[in-house]
């Protein structure tokens, strides 16, 4: 599940950096991605209430959980399912609270890593945007767009569902080739709210029984 956390954090605050080229994008669903981006990158930090729901039909499964995420640029801090990841830009911890462990991995800056700052700067090169209709959901009316990989992915495309008055994003939808879902509805959004730095650091002394599992 934390790939799948991690490319959601890129799709709800990276940097949408689509040209005018035709073949990668129909100019609608450009220019609504691209207001949404201006708007985003506005806020100095977001903070995100949502619902994650996980389906697959035919392994019978649907799970669904709440979470809570803040974002400072490229420093996060995710708490879903038992799970608390931070992020300070360099060091990622992963703290599960049943086993009382903590993860401590570094950020990898590959091409190839999944990070709230590199994936949608590849949009461009990487994807394809189709608007697909306007619609009305969540008590408003809605812009949804699909967002296609040209090559190389794990999953075959990714929904969005953007409010059209406000050019915020309140749904993605990532469609796995395995033929799972992985809904995210954002339930309250809270732009530039306060956030000590503090935040985006693990600190052990709160947590006084924890394992230490360092895998730099």
């Amino acid at each position: 599940m934390k790939s799948v956390i991690l490319i959601t954090l890129s799709l709800l605050f990276s940097q949408f950096t689509f040209g005018q080229d035709s073949d990668k994008g129909d100019k609608k669903s450009e220019e609504i991605l691209n207001r949404l981006t201006a708007k985003t990158e506005a806020y100095g930090t977001i903070k995100t209430t949502f619902t994650y729901t996980m389906v697959n039909t035919e392994s019978d499964i649907n799970e669904s959980t709440e979470g809570v995420l803040v974002v400072k640029g490229d420093k996060y801090r995710l708490n879903i399912a038992g799970q608390l990841v931070i992020c300070d830009g360099e060091t990622i911890w992963t703290y599960i609270n049943d086993a009382e462990e903590v993860q401590i991995n570094s950020v990898d800056d590959s091409e190839e890593s999944i990070t709230p700052s590199n994936l949608l700067t590849s949009y461009n090169d990487d994807y394809k945007s189709k608007f697909i209709r306007e619609d009305f959901q969540y008590g408003t009316t809605v812009n949804i767009i699909d967002l296609t990989p040209i090559e190389g992915k794990t999953f075959s495309k990714v929904r969005v569902i953007i409010d059209k008055a406000k050019d915020e994003l309140l749904d993605i939808t990532i469609f796995d080739k395995n033929g799972s879902t992985y809904s995210y509805i954002i339930k309250k959004f809270e732009p530039n709210v306060e956030i000590d730095e503090s935040a985006f650091h693990f600190n052990e002394a709160d947590y006084p029984n924890v394992d230490v599992v360092d895998m730099r």
